[in-house]
């Protein structure tokens, strides 16, 4: 009897470059692929006039058929409510162009600075803060990454770099792994922390390959994802996380609250609960951003206290993300808490 060699077992799925090229751009594309009445195609393409619809169909896949109220569509889904002018709502809402000394670099906070390493996203999430935001000033050659280095150097007190985009990850494995090579050059930098919302709505991006190179720095790495609702995490997320956590890596999700996605207590439970499941930790609920074309998400300072209060006398402090927002010119993230 002859013996054989086992055979190889290769994946048919798509690979995380593929799902990130063909993405669903079209909003009657999205109708169809959901099965949603044409009545919403009319807003749904007056909104993608302002910021383009963008989805990869991994995320799709979480949607509910059918329903135009399902949580995750809801992100993503372009509303003529987009066109409306509501005072406060503007272009800058963090006025990130006050802290961007150079090219691809945003430096408002003491001992770490944030560096736009990519435009590109996988998904275009509705209430995004850099909807309007200047990507293409920010674009990062070997001249501006050579001044980046040069201006890490001179601050000794920076000890944490952030890699932001855009998403991050929407870059190659050799380019991020020849600018992690860089900043450990650097002795005074410690930490390397990467914001990215790929893991969650392409996880197929976490592969052993990209995990391996942030298990080999000499980082104490952290990575940032962006949840909002339970209905997003899934087993191939866990998988990805699995693999970030093999390589030592810290898994943190940060969640916006949002009007008709997470406003109620339940979703918020649920989401810690899942995320604790699936292996990653609260680190922040923000409410929305006052940006430009986002005002049907806004969910009031007074009930996101309330909701937060509900939380903690429900969950364990740990699953408890600090409800906070941003404010232009303060030296810190600013907590909301409620008050009697």
């Amino acid at each position: 009897m002859n013996s054989f060699p086992s055979i190889l077992q290769i994946s048919d799925e798509p690979g995380w470059q593929h799902l990130l090229s063909h993405t669903v751009n079209d909003p009657e594309e999205l109708l169809d692929l959901l099965e949603l009445p044409p009545s919403l195609l009319k807003g749904a393409q007056l909104g993608d006039t302002l910021f383009s619809l963008k989805v990869p169909k991994p995320f799709i896949e979480k949607m509910a058929k059918g329903n135009p109220s399902d949580p995750l569509l809801r992100q993503v889904l372009p509303l003529s409510e987009e066109t409306l002018e509501v005072p406060g709502f503007t272009s800058d809402p963090l006025e990130e162009s006050e802290s961007n000394p150079l090219q691809g670099i945003i430096h408002k906070y003491n001992g770490r600075v944030l560096l736009i390493l990519s435009g590109a996203c996988a998904v275009n999430c509705r209430y995004c803060f850099r909807r309007e935001f200047p990507y293409s000033d920010n674009q990062l050659g070997t001249e501006q990454w050579s001044n980046i280095l040069d201006y890490l150097k001179l601050d000794p007190s920076i000890h944490e770099v952030i890699f932001s985009g855009g998403d991050p990850l929407a870059t190659s494995d050799s380019r991020l792994q020849r600018m992690i090579t860089d900043l450990e050059q650097i002795p005074h930098l410690t930490r390397l922390r990467i914001h990215s919302r790929l893991p969650i709505v392409i996880p197929q991006r976490i592969t052993d390959e990209f995990a391996a190179i942030l298990g080999n720095t000499r980082f104490n790495t952290v990575m940032v994802l962006h949840a909002n609702h339970a209905n997003e995490l899934d087993k191939k997320v866990a998988s990805a996380v699995q693999r970030l956590k093999d390589q030592r890596v810290t898994v943190l999700n940060q969640s916006v609250l949002l009007k008709g996605v997470n406003d109620c207590l339940d979703s918020l439970v649920q989401l810690s609960e899942s995320l604790f499941k699936h292996g990653i930790l609260p680190y922040y609920l923000f409410t929305l951003d006052p940006v430009k074309g986002a005002a049907h998400f806004n969910v009031t300072d007074n009930k996101a206290a309330q909701l937060h209060h509900q939380m903690q006398s429900t969950l364990p402090g740990y699953l408890v993300p600090k409800l906070a927002r941003e404010i232009p010119g303060r030296p810190s993230k600013t907590l909301i808490l409620h008050t009697n």
